[in-house]
């Protein structure tokens, strides 16, 4: 199994970036697919998730300092999660990790996630 995440990139504050996370070795379509960051000198902090909601349902989880800027989506049809990150602020700066985890895991926390990507760095110049 494995996740590539790729799409960072330098980018002005106010831009916009897509990161996209392409998973294979099995599918994930009824995985929770989360975003994860790490800037220099921060612990990693969870920053999106998509879960399953039962049928063809799925629901989006955001951290606070994201909400109403980046949109996480998921097309199980090329077992791939994006991020579309818009107004990116200095503040986004960090490299970014995708990973797959259990349906019964927690959304949010990192421990609940067992496969990632290698990150992708994205920095935000102002």
């Amino acid at each position: 199994v494995q996740l590539q995440a790729f799409g960072g990139g330098l980018v002005q504050a106010g831009g916009s970036l897509r990161l996209s996370c392409a998973a294979s070795g099995r599918t994930f379509s009824n995985d929770n697919m989360g975003w994860f960051r790490q800037a220099p000198g921060k612990e990693r902090e969870f920053v999106a998730a998509i879960r399953w909601s039962g049928g063809s349902m799925y629901y989006a989880y955001y951290v606070d300092s994201v909400k109403g800027r980046f949109i996480i989506s998921r097309e199980n049809a090329k077992n791939t999660v994006y991020l579309q990150m818009n107004s990116l602020k200095p503040e986004d700066t960090a490299v970014y990790y995708c990973a797959a985890g259990r349906y019964s895991g927690s959304y949010n926390n990192a421990r609940d996630y067992d496969y990632w990507g290698q990150g992708t760095q994205v920095t935000v110049s102002s």
